[in-house]
């Protein structure tokens, strides 16, 4: 009897065991409530916890390049596509088929594998009405409006060189000016004359925007909705003289301590119980699996830019060095 139950001791112990190893480790770029809603559902479901820490696109880089010879976790969920290809020119990521990929159309796939987008989010802007109407503030509704001088010091909005966010309002200016990069950068140096801040996160400014701290922000289209839905007195709109947009996409990380269970997160987050958690954060969702929810905004209604994410890749490191040489060397603390 002592050995049948010293032997189910060890057996219950295994177990717990097993139990307790079966986690991954995992970046996100998403929004904390989003992350965690989307997250628990998996552990819920799956029984693998999920051990995440939230970065901007510029922090996650950032940190997969100080740990390359040590990597910290296996998957990279959300930040924008440019950031994802940057992680697999810099042999940062490794790919993965998923077998469920196929629900995501090609073009926001990697051919060789390395990434699969999630969702699109288009940049817009938002102007707290209430510090409108005391300001004596229009709703700015191109970027030629923002450059006009009673918005000066009254727009909020990231750093390029820690938001994914911010570089592509680089690149979608520069594709407005035709490719034109003198004329986007001349641009800026007026722009920043409307600016108060530039913050690391690209979801901050919205966020200062939704409690009055600053009266306008650029951001994107999700994050500025969710605030009005939530309440804010927010007015949004998106700017007639073009908009560019986030492909918000996923990757698995090379040497990632928990591979297998990384690719079983990869797959789940495909699947459509967390497209369809993901389609109620206001993005418009790329898998054929999801139920999109109704934003009050059609993309076919929008004026978008002619988008190449692999260009904005290859060409990050040189426009980030001329937007810190000739614009703003660092974000707000």
């Amino acid at each position: 009897m002592k050995k049948f139950l010293l032997a189910l001791v060890l057996v219950m112990s295994f177990c717990v065991m097993a139990c307790a190893s079966e986690s991954v480790k995992a970046y996100t770029t998403m929004e904390e409530p989003l992350a965690k809603a989307l997250f628990d559902a998996f552990e819920s479901e799956t029984g693998i916890k999920v051990e995440w820490v939230r970065l901007s696109g510029g922090e996650a880089i950032a940190r997969l390049e100080a740990e390359r010879a040590n990597p910290q976790a296996s998957i990279w969920v959300g930040g924008v596509g440019t950031q994802h290809i940057e992680a697999k020119n810099r042999g940062l990521s490794t790919p993965y088929r998923s077998r469920v990929a196929g629900s995501i159309p090609k073009k926001y796939r990697d051919p060789e594998n390395y990434w699969t987008g999630l969702y699109v989010g288009p940049i817009a802007f938002c102007m707290n009405t209430d510090r409108a109407k005391e300001l004596g503030l229009d709703m700015p509704t191109s970027w030629a409006d923002l450059l006009k001088p009673e918005y000066a010091k009254k727009v909020r909005v990231a750093h390029p060189s820690t938001s994914g966010t911010a570089y592509n309002m680089i690149t979608t200016v520069i594709r407005i000016f035709g490719g034109d990069e003198d004329k986007a950068f001349a641009y800026f140096k007026d722009l920043s004359k409307s600016v108060e801040q530039f913050t690391r996160s690209g979801s901050a400014p919205g966020k200062s925007c939704a409690l009055g701290e600053i009266p306008i922000a650029i951001g994107y289209l999700h994050d500025q909705i969710k605030l009005q839905r939530e309440g804010a007195k927010i007015q949004i709109a998106i700017p007639s003289d073009g908009t560019g947009f986030e492909t918000a996409s996923m990757s698995i990380l090379k040497g990632g301590p928990d591979a297998l269970n990384a690719k079983k997160l990869y797959d789940w987050v495909l699947g459509q119980k967390a497209m369809d958690i993901i389609a109620r954060w206001y993005v418009i969702p790329l898998s054929d699996k999801a139920t999109p929810t109704d934003t009050g905004f059609s993309l076919a209604e929008m004026n978008l830019v002619n988008q190449n994410d692999k260009w904005d890749a290859d060409n990050k490191e040189r426009l980030l060095e001329r937007w810190n040489k000739e614009i703003s060397t660092a974000p707000e603390k």
